[in-house]
């Protein structure tokens, strides 16, 4: 009788443990950093208010607020100029692009979070520039 409540016991122990999902604080990842000139020419930059900026492993997550109903419908990109400015550390521009064609007067703050590991450049950080923001950050990798 023993035997068998201490294998029930050590069976449910160990279902326990492997039905465990690891949280590993990562965020979800709504789209990859484009790197593309002719797009960074050409966006959009206005019509948003970036509220914030951090650094999590290879994801660069933005805290943004514009006008609209929901945003459901907005498009929101994140695009390199693909430049590299040799500085130390080195920088890069981006521009935050939002096309946003909603029509409501309501004031909606967002947060997307986007992988931003091609920005890697040689050594272990790269500034990365903002365009339509008044902040930048530092990527560490």
């Amino acid at each position: 009788m023993k035997k068998s409540l201490f294998r029930l016991v050590m069976l449910l122990a160990c279902f326990q443990l492997l039905s465990c999902a690891e949280d590993d604080g990562l965020p979800i990842v709504d789209s990859k950093v484009l790197v593309d000139i002719e797009a960074y020419n050409s966006a959009f930059a206005g019509g948003l208010v970036i509220n914030s900026l951090e650094v999590k492993r290879d994801f660069l997550i933005i805290n943004f607020s514009a006008s609209g109903c929901d945003g459901e419908s907005w498009e929101v990109k994140l695009i390199d100029s693909g430049a590299l400015m040799y500085s130390n550390p080195p920088q890069r521009n981006l521009i935050l692009s939002l096309k946003n064609e909603e029509e409501c007067e309501a004031y909606i703050t967002k947060e997307v979070v986007f992988d931003i590991s091609e920005l890697k450049v040689k050594g272990d950080k790269v500034w990365l520039n903002i365009m339509n923001s008044d902040q930048g950050i530092i990527y560490t990798y």
